[in-house]
């Protein structure tokens, strides 16, 4: 699986990123290894998902979703039900805030 994601910093920004491991590299911008806007910008949440089958869709999502605005983007994660679908994609314990696992 390959993801598209968003995370919301502790300052209030979004970050929007890719993956092929979703757990892995939540744990890399909460640890300030992964991403260098993220570091330094904690709490990190996880405010956004969507599971693609190639990396290819998943990078163009990406693309996409970082020439939204930031109410555009905000809208996208209000509307959205990804956290209901966490345990079709096998993903049911994951840690959307920092030691809250849904």
């Amino acid at each position: 699986m390959n993801f598209t994601y968003m995370l919301e910093c502790g300052d209030g920004s979004l970050y929007t990123g890719w993956t092929n491991d979703i757990r892995k590299r939540l744990a890399a911008h909460r640890s300030g290894i992964a991403a260098k806007y993220t570091r330094g910008r904690g709490p990190i949440r996880l405010a956004y998902l969507e599971v693609h089958d190639t990396k290819s869709e998943a990078m163009r999502r990406e693309v996409l979703i970082k020439r939204l605005t930031k109410a555009e983007k905000l809208a996208l994660i209000q509307e959205s039900s990804w956290k209901e679908q966490l345990d079709k994609w096998g993903l049911g314990n994951l840690e959307v805030e920092h030691g809250d696992p849904i």
